[in-house]
């Protein structure tokens, strides 16, 4: 495919291969060409952006600051000219070959990721999907292209991503088996002095809602420390006298550690569970299965833990 100035059009489809695998030997496996193939695509590329898109780090390559900030460009062209010429939003996934990718807390993978895959395998084999954990710093993942869909309690701002929202959810408190606040009435005043406290956050933050609630009555908690996942914070809170929170999705994962949850005696803010994605991805078959599965799964998995 070419225009009539000679620059060949298929450079976008190789350009977003290329920055999705970032690897010259994964690009042209996708594309089943040879590596030297592909090299010289890549040569291409980079002669005709004047850029040299991708550069070697160590044993591996990154995308140049001019090649993201073209990313989510180009990977929403290439869709659109997928789906010009796809026969229609009804098109056989099983014939889709396509990575894609979402972004989330481990929860997230933990939850749904059994079961997607299992799902992918039946529906769509040609899918690949990955999870990606939430960074510590915000940025424009889904403008910039870096995932597909985000799946979590969302705090994202910007006014062209498309938010639903899925359901409530709730923290509880977690400790070891055994754990002396586990004896008696739990109330707001020994929750707070009884025992020390762990946070997870993804920025490292010491401080939460939980201290908020606790100001409001006067009352103070020592926070010891952070960490940046809940599944971290389950083998911390495992092997010390801690307390830690997590929502009702991680019971299982709790459980599955031989933890205890229990109520927290504070009026909590509920936690809205949801999912985003940058327009440019609705008529996109593949990207709408993923959205309908993952809406599904999640579903079914708070129909039965929350």
């Amino acid at each position: 495919m070419t225009q009539s100035t000679g620059v060949d059009l298929n450079l976008l489809l190789a350009l977003d291969v290329l920055l999705e695998e970032r690897s010259v030997q994964g690009a042209a496996r996708r594309l089943h060409l040879s590596e030297p193939a592909m090299s010289r695509t890549l040569g291409r590329i980079r002669k005709a952006l004047g850029d040299p898109v991708l550069v070697r780090a160590g044993r591996q390559m990154v995308p140049t600051p001019h090649a993201l900030a073209v990313r989510a460009e180009v990977s929403a062209v290439v869709e659109r000219a997928r789906a010009l010429f796809a026969p229609g939003r009804d098109a056989d996934l099983r014939t889709v070959r396509r990575t894609l990718t979402i972004i989330g807390h481990d929860f997230i993978a933990a939850a749904c990721g059994p079961a997607l895959y299992a799902r992918a395998a039946e529906e769509a084999p040609g899918v690949r999907v990955r999870f990606l954990a939430e960074s510590h710093v915000d940025a424009p993942f889904l403008r910039e292209g870096t995932a597909d869909l985000e799946v979590g309690v969302l705090d994202t701002s910007a006014p062209e991503v498309h938010v639903e929202t899925l359901h409530e959810d709730r923290m509880v408190g977690v400790v070891r088996a055994g754990h002396p606040l586990l004896e008696g009435e739990l109330t707001a005043e020994r929750f707070a002095s009884e025992a020390d406290h762990l946070i997870v956050s993804r920025r490292g933050k010491l401080h939460g809602p939980v201290d908020a609630a606790l100001a409001e009555l006067g009352l103070h908690r020592r926070v010891v420390g952070s960490v940046g996942t809940f599944p971290a914070s389950l083998f911390v809170v495992r092997d010390t006298d801690l307390v830690g929170l997590i929502s009702l999705w991680g019971r299982p994962l709790a459980a599955a550690l031989e933890l205890m949850t229990f109520e927290v005696p504070l009026p909590l803010p509920p936690l809205q569970l949801g999912m985003a994605w940058h327009p440019r991805h609705d008529a996109d078959p593949a990207h709408a299965w993923l959205r309908r599965t993952v809406r599904e799964l999640l579903a079914e998995w708070s129909h039965d833990r929350v």
